[in-house]
C-alpha cells in the first residue's frame, strides 16, 4: 500500500508531506484547488512522462517521493533488477530546470523505464477519462483475461502464434521459391567446396605473408648476415678484437683508479653480448638456405587467395567468414529441402497453439457467463434496473488473441436487447458500468493500491451514494484513493483529505490535509450547500457521515 506522499516544489506545491491509511480515502477542494497536482506527483514518482513545466516559480527542481509497503510481485521485479529487496519501497523521482530528470529506489540510481516497470506492480491509477479505454475491445478482453486469472494463458498464447505464424509464412515463401532455392543451394556448394579445398585461416594469411617477404628476399639476408658476421669477428680490425683490446687496457687502468672499474664493467657486458649475436648470427647462418621450391609454393598458395577473394567480390582475410556464413544458409536450404521437415515443425506449433487457444476459450467461457451475471446485478443497484450486461464471445479466425473475439454488450432497461458498450453506453451509464467492473474485479488484481480521479463524473443523487458504497466495499480488499466533488462518495471514506489554496508573498500554493470530525462535517456540507453553509446543511452533512 501506499504509506506516505512527500512533495517539493511542484507546480504549486512548496512542501506537503502526507501519510495514507489502508481502506478507501477521499481526497476533495474547491475546483482549481489542486486535487489533481497529487496525482501528477504521485504518478511522477512511479515512472510517468514529463511532458511540461512542473517545477514550482523559483524553484530549481522538483522532488517527489512514495513510500510503499512492499509485496510479492514488487519482491521478484526487484531481485531480478539486481535490486535490494526491502520491507519498503521508497521510489523517487527529481526533475531539474533544464527537463533532465532522475530516477531512485531505495536511495539507488535506476531508470524512469524501471521507476515505471516497478510502479505498476504498486499502484493502478485510473483517470477522469478512463472508463472511454473500457469501449475498446483491447481492453475488454484484458478486463475477462484478468477476471478469469488467464493473464498468463493469453500470453502464452499470443507467443505461440507468433510462433506458428512465422514458420506457416516460411513455409509458404519455401514453396512459392522452390526452384530459386535449389538454385541457391548448388551454387553454395559449389562455392563451399572451392573454399574448403582453398583451406584457409585468417590467423594463417599473416603468417603466410611473412614467409613470403622472407624467402622473396632470401639472398638479401644471407649476404647481409655474412657482412655482420664479418665486422663483429674476421675483418681487420674486427669489432670483437677491438672491443677486447679495450677490455685489456681499462682492466690494467683501474688499478691506478677505481672510478675507472663501472667503465670497465661495462665494456665487460658488450663484449659478451657481442659474443653472443656472433653466435646467434651463425646459427641462423648455418641454418639459412635459399629455397626456391617452398618461395614459388607460397607465392601459389598467396596468388590462390586472391583470385578467390577477387572472385567473390572480398577481402582475403574475409574469406573465413564468408565460408562460415554460407555453411549457415547452405543448413537452412538443406532443411527447407528435407521432404516434410518444415511442414512437421509447422504442423507442431499449430497443435501447441491450439492446445493452449482452447483452452484459454474453456477459462473465458466460464468466466464470462460470472462477470456477465455480477455486473448484471451491480447494473441495478446503480439505478440501470433491468439493465443486462453480456460479455460475448464471437468465434473469429485465429490470432495472437485466440479463437474469439471478446466485445461487452449492453442494455440500458429491460425489454433492451444487448448491444456493443461503444454504441449504446451514454457517459454517466459508462462511468458506472467502469466502477462495476473495478469492483468486480479486484479481488483478481495484484496490485494493492488503486487511485479513481474523478471518475464519478457524470453521476449524482441515489447513484452517487451507491458509487460511494461500491468504493467503500473496494475499500475492504484495496488501498483506494478517490478524488471527487461528490458529497455522496466523500461522505463513505474512511480517511478523508483536503485540498485548499492560499496566496503567500503574491504566489499561489496548494495545501493538503488530514480532517478531523468537526472538519470532515464542514467540507461535506460545503460539498452539499452553495457560498453560505447553514445548520441544516451541517445536519445532512453529520447525517451522511453518521456522526
Amino acid at each position: 500500500m501506499l504509506q506516505s506522499l512527500s512533495i517539493r516544489d511542484f507546480v504549486i506545491v512548496e512542501t506537503l508531506d502526507l501519510e495514507f491509511s489502508q481502506g478507501f480515502t477521499t481526497l476533495t477542494g474547491e475546483t482549481g484547488a489542486g486535487k489533481s497536482i497529487l496525482i501528477d506527483a504521485l504518478s511522477l514518482a512511479l515512472g510517468e512522462r514529463n511532458d511540461g513545466a512542473v517545477i514550482r516559480a523559483g524553484a530549481e527542481r522538483a522532488d517527489i517521493s512514495a513510500t510503499f509497503s512492499n509485496n510479492e510481485h514488487a519482491s521478484i521485479w526487484l531481485e531480478n533488477a539486481a535490486l535490494e529487496v526491502a520491507p519498503v519501497l521508497v521510489l523517487r523521482r527529481v526533475i531539474y530546470s533544464d527537463g533532465r530528470s532522475r530516477g531512485f529506489i531505495n536511495g539507488t540510481s535506476v531508470t524512469i523505464g524501471q521507476l515505471k516497470d516497478l510502479g505498476e506492480l504498486l499502484v493502478d491509477i485510473y483517470s477522469q477519462n478512463a472508463h472511454h479505454s473500457l469501449l475498446k475491445t483491447s481492453t475488454q478482453r484484458q478486463i475477462l483475461d484478468e477476471f478469469a486469472g488467464s493473464m498468463a494463458l493469453a500470453n502464452q498464447v499470443a507467443t505461440l502464434y507468433k510462433s506458428w505464424h512465422q514458420l506457416h509464412l516460411q513455409r509458404l515463401e519455401v514453396e512459392k521459391n522452390s526452384a530459386a532455392y535449389a538454385d541457391e543451394l548448388a551454387e553454395l556448394r559449389d562455392k563451399t567446396r572451392e573454399l574448403q579445398q582453398l583451406g584457409f585461416a585468417t590467423d594463417e594469411w599473416a603468417e603466410l605473408q611473412a614467409e613470403h617477404h622472407r624467402l622473396a628476399n632470401g639472398a638479401s639476408l644471407l649476404s647481409g648476415l655474412q657482412a655482420c658476421i664479418a665486422l663483429l669477428d674476421e675483418n681487420e680490425p674486427a669489432a670483437m678484437s677491438t672491443l677486447a683490446q679495450v677490455q685489456q687496457k681499462l682492466v690494467s687502468l683501474v688499478e691506478f683508479d677505481e672510478k675507472l672499474k663501472e667503465a670497465a664493467d661495462g665494456v665487460d657486458s658488450a663484449l659478451i653480448q657481442l659474443e653472443e649475436a656472433s653466435r646467434s648470427l651463425n646459427r641462423y647462418l648455418q641454418a639459412a638456405e635459399l629455397d626456391p621450391a617452398r618461395l614459388a609454393e607460397v607465392e601459389s598458395s598467396i596468388q590462390a587467395v586472391h583470385n578467390t577473394a577477387r572472385k567473390y567480390r572480398t577481402k582475403p582475410e574475409e574469406l573465413p567468414k564468408m565460408l562460415a556464413a554460407d555453411l549457415v544458409r547452405m543448413a537452412e536450404l538443406e532443411s527447407f529441402a528435407n521432404d516434410g521437415a518444415l511442414m512437421k515443425l509447422e504442423a507442431e506449433a499449430l497443435a501447441a497453439y491450439q492446445t493452449s487457444a482452447k483452452q484459454l476459450s474453456a477459462n473465458r467461457q466460464q468466466a464470462a457467463k460470472t462477470l456477465s451475471q455480477r455486473i448484471s446485478a451491480e447494473m441495478q443497484r446503480l439505478s440501470l434496473s433491468g439493465g443486462k450486461f453480456d460479455v460475448a464471445l464471437q468465434l473469429c479466425e485465429a490470432s495472437a488473441n485466440g479463437l474469439e473475439q471478446v466485445e461487452f454488450l449492453v442494455a440500458g432497461h429491460a425489454g433492451v436487447e444487448p448491444r456493443p458498450l461503444n454504441k449504446v453506453a451514454s457517459g454517466g451509464e459508462l462511468s458506472r458500468i467502469s466502477l462495476a467492473l473495478h469492483v468486480t474485479t479486484a479481488s483478481q488484481n495484484s496490485v494493492p493500491c488503486m487511485i479513481f480521479d474523478e471518475v464519478d463524473v457524470g453521476i449524482g443523487g441515489g447513484v452517487a451514494e451507491v458509487v460511494g458504497q461500491l468504493l467503500k466495499q473496494l475499500g475492504t480488499e484495496r488501498q483506494v484513493l478517490v478524488i471527487t466533488h461528490l458529497p455522496q462518495v466523500a461522505a463513505q471514506a474512511a480517511q478523508h483529505l483536503q485540498v485548499s489554496k492560499t496566496q503567500v508573498n503574491g504566489a499561489t500554493l496548494s495545501h493538503i490535509q488530514v480532517l478531523n470530525k468537526t472538519e470532515r462535517v464542514e467540507e461535506i456540507a460545503r460539498m452539499l450547500g452553495g457560498i453560505q453553509i447553514t445548520e441544516t446543511t451541517r445536519n445532512h452533512a453529520k447525517e451522511m457521515l453518521g456522526v
